[in-house]
């Protein structure tokens, strides 16, 4: 969803904010929140409406940290910096949304997780997003997939092996308001390469997507399963208390 500029340009917190005596980081637990995960395909808007009333009461320190996992059903989302020649090539609708990075494809088969949690000031924007790719590379070990960063790519990626380029597992995109996350990160389980064909996913060209099914090579696990592996890494990379 996003570079590593995009990810810096996330931070969109009021300046006035930081007159004001520093709010400690948050103590309490991750809460995991499933949106019809393994049920139903969840809208786009309605899922950005929850993200939105969650975010509020986190800001507000009313509420303390939130995931949201959903299965969408098929959509293209674009963040500030998407171009119209990153657009679906057949004229598909697209949804401007808030959040950094460019164009990408949300679709049946693919996990989606929108951390909302309070950033404390000792935690800077990249250092969230390195923190959201590390849990996501830790789960992704959990399937024997030994899943890298990419120097100047925000997001996860397997390396090139066997003839086959690098290419992106999962995507992520945020916004930071009154120090406060909103919209996450995109893993590819098992969902194909359809949706990504009719653009140019995150402003990328010259590297492929990929998904856990595929590089598996086997039937995909159950998105519901990859969510419930990935909790104790976002869990523990999510738990700020001792950085504020």
């Amino acid at each position: 969803m996003s570079s590593t500029r995009d990810a810096a340009d996330a931070a969109l917190t009021p300046s006035a904010a930081r007159s004001k005596p520093p709010r400690p980081a948050d103590p309490r637990p991750v809460e995991f929140r499933y949106l019809g995960l393994g049920e139903r395909l969840v809208d786009y808007h309605a899922a950005w409406d929850e993200q939105r009333r969650l975010h509020a009461l986190v800001a507000s320190g009313d509420l303390g940290p939130q995931v949201l996992f959903v299965e969408h059903a098929p959509v293209y989302t674009a963040g500030r910096r998407a171009l119209p020649a990153e657009y679906p090539t057949d004229g598909s609708p697209v949804v401007a949304v808030d959040r950094g990075g460019k164009i990408t494809y949300h679709g049946p088969g693919q996990l989606v997780g929108y951390p909302i949690v309070f950033l404390p000031w000792k935690v800077g924007v990249v250092d969230y997003v390195r923190r959201l790719e590390q849990a996501l590379i830790l789960g992704l070990a959990e399937y024997g997939l030994s899943a890298i960063r990419v120097p100047g790519r925000t997001g996860v990626w397997l390396g090139a092996d066997a003839g086959r380029a690098e290419r992106k597992i999962a995507a992520i995109g945020i916004r930071v308001s009154h120090q406060t996350t909103m919209h996450g990160f995109a893993l590819n389980v098992g969902n194909g390469q359809a949706g990504f064909d009719k653009i140019i996913p995150c402003g990328i060209s010259d590297a492929a997507v990929t998904s856990l099914g595929a590089e598996l090579g086997a039937a995909p696990p159950a998105l519901t399963e990859v969510a419930r592996r990935l909790e104790p890494y976002l869990r523990g990379q999510l738990a700020l208390a001792g950085n504020g």
